[in-house]
């Protein structure tokens, strides 16, 4: 792996939210079928329960009693957007690698959410993860494993990994997906701003991100009247990045505010307010949206 200051992108360097693993179902409260997709525990009570609350009266009921699956919702971006769609009055499936991880993350969200493991690069384990659920009015994607970083110093399997991971793994999620996806649901795919702005040298990393704005807008045409998205971040101050050493970190931080017109890095939960509009509006599809604060404009 290159010692390049690491790509700004939310999704950049080496994701392990996807994988196998057992399901199990839970009683009493927080019930439901639980399997797992990477994640955190649920650190949205107190205050930010109630700014949850807050953005499901503004959201106007739209996902009330929607089925919203999300692949990597047991952490970072995909369990933020699982806490505000509930709010939302939706039901969440969480989809990832650990069982012990996803169980964390359903467990403050109770009765409405459900996880099952699946690895996004297994095909089989996406075919047994979507046999378990009867309908997807939603679906994001976060899930994925890869590395990024010069051409001239990564491995051939290195360098394929962010299409074999992030881009194969969306695009068979959706294809499984599609029989169950309601005629008035959508897809989020999850791209990064380096696909429009390559800020150092992973030319293959920047090239799969391109290639989902171009297969969001081919599956927008394909399976219409489903909407299909894609949610484009920069650098995200979240669990993606806390994951890496300090000095890292803080340097791709430094360069990002400076290179973006807000100069501040994104929350998680102002992605996750960008995917639940992309689910919530009905009149937008094969669009690409950027809450990168002005990233790729500069």
């Amino acid at each position: 792996m290159s010692t390049r200051p690491p790509v700004p992108d939310a999704e950049s360097g080496r994701h392990t939210d996807s994988g196998t693993g057992g399901s199990r179902t839970k009683t009493g409260a927080g019930a439901g079928t639980e399997t797992g997709a990477g994640g955190g525990a649920g650190a949205g009570a107190g205050a930010g329960a109630r700014a949850d609350v807050a953005r499901s009266r503004a959201d106007g009921g739209r996902l009330g009693g929607r089925t919203i699956v999300l692949i990597g919702g047991g952490s970072g971006i995909g369990l933020r957007v699982a806490h505000q769609a509930v709010a939302a009055g939706a039901r969440v499936v969480l989809g990832g690698r650990s069982p012990e991880r996803l169980a964390a993350a359903a467990e403050p969200l109770g009765n409405a959410a459900t996880w099952h493991t699946v690895d996004v690069t297994d095909r089989p384990s996406l075919a047994s993860f979507f046999d378990r659920v009867e309908r997807v009015d939603h679906l994001l994607t976060t899930a994925a494993t890869y590395q990024v970083g010069p051409m001239r110093e990564l491995s051939d399997e290195d360098a394929e990994s962010p299409f074999v991971s992030k881009f194969w793994g969306q695009y068979h999620a959706v294809r499984l997906a599609a029989p169950k996806l309601a005629a008035d649901g959508s897809v989020v795919l999850m791209s990064g701003a380096a696909g429009a702005r390559p800020p150092g040298p992973a030319p293959a990393y920047a090239a799969c991100n391109a290639a989902l704005e171009g297969l969001a807008r081919g599956l927008a045409v394909e399976l219409a009247p489903v909407r299909v998205n894609v949610v484009s971040p920069g650098t995200v101050d979240g669990n993606l990045w806390q994951q890496r050493p300090a000095g890292t970190r803080e340097a791709a931080f430094a360069q990002y505010r400076r290179d973006t017109l807000l100069h501040r890095l994104a929350t998680e939960d102002e992605i996750a307010d960008a995917v639940l509009f992309l689910f919530g509006n009905g009149y937008t599809t094969g669009s690409t949206l950027y809450p990168d604060g002005g990233y790729t404009l500069r």
